[in-house]
């Protein structure tokens, strides 16, 4: 049943829809801290609308029939990557400052909801080792753009616990990497 709703034409292009228009919102969204980012750094700023960019390209391409291995493996690793960091850096917010504001709910909602359909999607990639060794060098490396040259995205509240997020966001990119690896490669390699 799950399978049918997923692979449905019109599910796929409504997906679609929603995640190209997520995608530009979510570049607008990151507009004042880009206004001050220096542009060597630009691309690595925008995290979520760039992991929600890449599965678009992805959805844009199955809706076609076609599969794009390299950006597939991108979409995965670096949607369940921000969509969980996004949540847990609300709730965070949450616990420090002791509420949240409506815009906070719909950041847990928005990249939760982010996180599950990169999964959802996995038995339908054609991801190999080499595939996901490049998205997983293209995450630690960003690690290395915000926590290293504090190009991170901006949360005011939590800005005195920087050193303890980014080693949080490293181990998440660890986990991502290896998530996407089993539902991928690992899962399908059993099979065979």
């Amino acid at each position: 049943m799950l399978s049918y709703i997923l692979l449905d034409k019109k599910f796929l292009i409504l997906l679609f829809i929603i995640n190209f228009l997520g995608t530009i919102y979510g570049y607008y969204w990151y507009g004042s801290q880009l206004a001050s980012t220096p542009a060597i750094f630009i691309p690595f700023v925008p995290d979520s609308p760039t992991a929600s960019l890449f599965f678009t390209i992805f959805l844009l391409f199955f809706i076609f029939g076609k599969n794009i291995p390299y950006i597939e493996a991108l979409a995965i690793v670096s949607l369940f990557k921000y969509g969980m960091w996004a949540v847990v850096m609300n709730l965070l917010t949450m616990a420090v400052t002791g509420s949240l504001n409506a815009a906070g709910y719909m950041l847990i909602a928005s990249h939760l909801g982010m996180a599950i359909q990169g999964l959802l999607y996995a038995p339908f990639y054609k991801i190999k080792l080499r595939h996901l060794t490049v998205a997983g060098i293209v995450v630690l490396h960003n690690e290395i753009i915000d926590y290293v040259f504090g190009q991170m995205p901006i949360y005011s509240t939590l800005t005195t616990y920087m050193n303890e997020i980014g080693y949080f966001t490293f181990w998440l990119s660890v986990l991502s990497i290896l998530l996407a690896y089993y539902l991928t490669i690992y899962r399908k390699e059993r099979k065979a």
